[in-house]
């Protein structure tokens, strides 16, 4: 969400998490105090939930059964820790590379409330006695069960008897870092500080471990992470579509969404445009330079426009998932942006196999729907 939307959440309730995990939502621009303040706010609030009893602090140990449900999907997984080592050992798989600034924020954050207040999100081949363990909590009373303001269903059951679920986990080879590869990062640096910090470290105590929700990957899916522009560069639109047609056949289409990968929908002057990328002019057959995401910033984005980063470039933005192409439309045509981008998603697969050979993707190449919810679990340190 937006910053002026979580504002408007955090004014309108004065229970929201937002208070715990975007302390920035309570000031105006004008008005921001600066980062330790804020985040001294943010542990304030997390102490005012406990001693309130909005949150309520677990007497036991326990691994959660998380169920995600919308009217065309559901995912069930678990909400546990896991071992910030076999994350550093390669166990835990990324994707994706980290701005260290962000990551420095997100350990400051850790360090400052002594707690994760969010669930990375990770992915992981399911077995048969995952599923198995899965499904027998999940038949049981959930000690959450409601419908979120964005329409979906969360389902939460506590299991305290967490012994099969580890001996079950120990078989899954890998785990895949689906969504939160800055989380990760940031529970691992703030790790470290408090690491030095501890002379009787010995490995078991709560910051070794990470917050995160585990989904069967073959329950999972991704939206498209689309783009806008606000600029051609200095060209006119006939010089811009003429030097698109180097690497990509373009055609007009009443389509908004590709149906297929290689093909790319363009929104341009209140029309789209159907672009459907020329193999032969693909330069890297691996399945990193081959995902349509690279190919958009490989040969539109980067050669046409001069985005070299879209990281730390402002002259690009990113539109996800449900805002689908209604709000690529509405961009253009209200002159925030002069063109929009939409992808066909990368597939489950792609991600699996990149991060298997140790390679990162282009950022912002997935968006995930349904969205894991703050505030259901929190892990004290």
């Amino acid at each position: 969400m937006s910053r002026s939307e979580a504002r408007d959440f955090v004014a309108d309730n004065p229970l929201s998490f937002l208070r715990v995990t975007r302390p920035r939502s309570e000031f105006s621009k004008r008005n921001m105090p600066p980062l330790p303040e804020l985040f001294e706010r943010a542990k304030s609030s997390l102490e005012r939930f406990v001693r309130d009893e909005v949150l309520v602090r677990d007497a036991e140990d326990a691994i959660f059964v998380y169920r995600l449900s919308t009217a065309d999907h559901q995912q069930t997984g678990i909400a546990a820790c896991c071992s910030l080592d076999e994350y550093e050992q390669g166990l835990i798989k990324k994707h994706e590379n980290v701005r260290p600034d962000k990551v420095a924020e997100r350990a400051q954050h850790i360090l400052a409330l002594r707690a994760q207040t969010g669930l990375i999100f990770l992915a992981f081949r399911g077995t048969e006695d995952t599923t198995r363990l899965i499904g027998e909590a999940a038949n049981g009373k959930p000690i959450y069960d409601f419908v979120s303001p964005d329409g979906v269903r969360q389902q939460l059951w506590r299991q305290t008897e967490t012994t099969a679920f580890v001996k079950a986990f120990r078989d899954v080879p890998s785990i895949y870092i689906a969504d939160g590869h800055h989380r990760i990062e940031g529970a691992r640096l703030a790790r470290e500080k408090l690491r030095v910090d501890n002379p009787t470290h010995d490995g078991s105590e709560e910051y070794n471990y990470v917050m995160a929700g585990l989904f069967p990957a073959e329950d999972l899916r991704i939206r498209p992470y689309n783009r806008v522009v606000c600029d051609l560069n200095n060209m006119t639109e006939a010089a811009f579509l003429a030097k698109l047609s180097e690497c990509f056949t373009v055609s007009d289409t009443t389509r908004a969404s590709p149906v297929e990968h290689g093909e790319i929908c363009m929104y341009l002057s209140g029309r789209w445009h159907d672009l459907r990328f020329r193999m032969e002019c693909l330069r890297e057959t691996d399945p990193i330079h081959s995902l349509d995401v690279s190919i958009l910033q490989d040969y539109l984005l980067g050669p046409i426009l001069g985005i070299v980063d879209p990281t730390t470039d402002d002259r690009v933005g990113f539109i996800g998932g449900a805002r689908g192409t209604e709000e690529l439309e509405r961009a253009v045509d209200s002159g925030e942006a002069v063109a929009a981008f939409s992808l066909y998603p990368t597939t489950m697969d792609d991600l699996l196999t990149v991060s298997d050979m140790g390679e990162v993707m282009p950022p912002k190449s997935t968006w995930f729907e349904p969205k894991l919810k703050d505030g259901l679990v929190v892990h004290e340190i």
